[in-house]
């Protein structure tokens, strides 16, 4: 058997309605839309709601998944640390330099460097600002987070059910 010699079995290949080719035919005169109305005169696009926005744009435009259990930190670099002076850091001295804002959890970053021993108390560390306070004879304290299990994060649509 050659391609050329390739056919469908017999009965499979129907040929298809000729609607719309008068009344003498079936599929004539409407074919077989029914009479009047939108869809009898023209064909309507998959998913049209007549008027009603369609859900794509009924939704909200901005998609994706928000972990409401982010946990924000403010992020102090170690330059910053050197500029302000202080041999002992807190959040609290922090604050009242007006580097970091009321009740923030504090991250220390390791950009920049330390040229004396500095006291760094702190709820996260990066791993090179961590290395570079120790390695200029200071000391890190990892200060508790407030809380045991990560709360929501605020603005988030979990935190009002």
């Amino acid at each position: 058997m050659k391609v050329h010699d390739l056919q469908p079995p017999a009965g499979s290949r129907k040929r298809g309605k000729r609607k719309g080719r008068g009344i003498a035919g079936k599929g004539g005169k409407t074919a077989g839309r029914g009479t009047k109305g939108q869809r009898a005169r023209n064909t309507v696009r998959l998913g049209s709601e007549g008027g009603q926005a369609p859900p794509q744009q009924r939704l909200p435009k901005l998609r994706g998944f928000t972990n409401p259990f982010r946990v924000e930190y403010q992020a102090i670099n170690l330059d910053t640390i050197a500029e302000s002076g202080l041999s002992e850091v807190t959040p609290e001295a922090l604050f009242e330099l007006s580097l970091v804002g009321k009740g923030n959890l504090i991250k220390v970053l390791g950009r920049g460097t330390l040229s004396g021993a500095v006291s760094v108390k702190a709820h996260a560390f990066s791993k090179s600002a961590e290395e570079a306070i120790t390695a200029a004879g200071g000391s890190v304290e990892r200060l508790p987070l407030p809380f045991s299990v990560r709360p929501p994060a605020s603005g988030n649509q979990h935190m009002n059910r």
